[in-house]
């Protein structure tokens, strides 16, 4: 990984508002804001790479959701998009979506149409400031 993808700390970070029923994405401290991300995308405002994720592939190397809620699964829509974001430097997470790819899986569909966010579009989309700093010296330890 090279130095230019390191991210400058902002000193005057505003954190995404998160309004009442937004859709957001935790993993420890870090929490993202998925529905204004989805909303910037579908406006254009945010534009990401697009692909087709192999699903076995992606389980082979990621393995299964056991805390899927199994009650829901039937009632997924598997052609809705599935959001990636690249939470260390080359290495990407579902974000939005577990329960469509696995369900895709367990139907033999072999691959699933992603949203794919590098990490540094993610800097808007953090609902703390907290989390946004922790993200920024996590990745930043890992260029």
């Amino acid at each position: 990984m090279t130095q230019s993808r390191k991210i400058r700390l902002k000193k005057l970070y505003v954190p995404c508002p998160a309004k009442e029923n937004d859709e957001i994405f935790r993993n420890g401290v870090f929490h993202f804001n998925i529905s204004r991300i989805l909303e910037d995308i579908h406006c254009g405002k945010l534009v990401v790479d697009k692909e087709y994720v192999d699903i076995n592939e992606w389980f082979k190397w990621h393995g299964h959701h056991s805390s899927l809620n199994e009650d829901h699964l039937p009632t997924v829509n598997i052609d809705s998009i599935i959001v990636q974001a690249e939470i260390r430097p080359g290495i990407f997470s579902i974000i939005d979506g577990n329960h469509r790819i696995e369900k895709a899986f367990r139907l033999g569909k072999p691959s699933i149409y992603s949203y794919k966010l590098k990490g540094e579009q993610l800097i808007p989309y953090f609902i703390t400031e907290k989390g946004y700093q922790a993200f920024v010296e996590y990745w930043n330890s890992k260029c």
